[in-house]
């Protein structure tokens, strides 16, 4: 009877060390058949890696590279696969750690940004695809590769976009589309608007740019921090104007607040436009009093 035990003992053993061979055998396979991309990888500057992520994260593979691009070396990253969650910037952390879970949508790519050695931190784009074993996720294939340039220019142009380029100012562009973007929703907002009085003697001295108007939007329920907004650009204004190009600086406001934006933004607006006029108005007929 013993003798029998022993024998099945022994054929469980071989049959779980068997199982085990096999699937080793199976990620051997896989690592073989990505031995091309991986030499073509590395001849170009991309980082691409194999990573167990169960029971832990676990490198099968990482391109000898990684160390020439981010912070820290190929030797430490392999010995510290959680590196990665360190250098990544706080903003993307949770993308990370989605992917580690394997709850991350993989057909969408990943957009995050790494520390390079000299600590700054820059952008790459990752193709991620999960591996499964017995229908667990266990893994991860990707492939890093660097857009920082693509990104960079493409902020640029953003910001040129939305930026009047001699105030750096959010330009009419830029507030159109988020009077737009209010007009769709159900939020307490304020319009402010604002023009330099004496537009003409302005404009005729320091170009039509000085005199433009300019107009503010806040969302808010209280009324009485828009009007506080409001005074406080005021005296700004009239601390700076001894420095200033032209002296005193005087604006004509006018704001309209409401307790939901849908559908009534160009309504504020309007409004918000007709109470500066009326502003401008009445002290042109203050001045005209005083001088007769």
């Amino acid at each position: 009877m013993l003798i029998f035990l022993g024998v099945l003992l022994i054929v469980a053993l071989l049959l779980l060390y068997l199982n085990e061979y096999r699937q080793k055998r199976k990620l051997q396979t896989k690592i073989d058949l990505l031995k091309p991309m991986i030499e073509s990888v590395e001849n170009i500057q991309d980082i691409l890696y194999y990573c167990e992520t169960q029971p832990k994260l676990k490198y099968l593979y990482l391109s000898p590279n990684i160390g020439d691009f981010l912070k820290g070396s190929w030797a430490d990253h392999v010995k510290k696969p959680e590196m990665i969650f360190d250098i990544v910037h706080p903003n993307e952390y949770e993308v990370l750690m989605k992917k580690k879970l394997g709850t991350h949508d993989f057909s969408k790519s990943i957009t995050v940004r790494f520390q390079n050695k000299s600590g700054q931190y820059i952008w790459y784009e990752e193709k991620a695809t999960p591996v499964y074993q017995d229908g667990k996720f266990t893994a991860v294939i990707g492939v890093f590769r660097n857009i920082n340039d693509k990104v960079v220019l493409q902020q640029k142009l953003e910001y040129n976009a939305t930026h009047d380029s001699l105030t750096e100012l959010y330009n009419r562009a830029f507030f159109q589309s988020k009077m737009d973007e209010l007009n769709e929703l159900d939020v307490p907002v304020a319009v402010i608007i604002a023009d330099l009085d004496d537009l003409k003697r302005v404009n005729d001295q320091y170009g039509h740019h000085m005199g433009d108007q300019f107009a503010v939007i806040i969302v808010t329920e209280d009324l009485l921090q828009v009007e506080q907004y409001i005074k406080m650009a005021q005296e700004k204004m009239q601390e700076n104007k001894r420095n200033s190009l032209f002296s005193p600086i005087q604006v004509s406001v006018g704001y309209k607040h409401s307790m939901s934006s849908y559908g009534v933004m160009e309504q504020l607006f309007n409004e918000a436009d007709d109470k500066m006029y009326q502003n401008k108005k009445q002290k042109k007929q203050e001045v005209h009093s005083v001088l007769i």
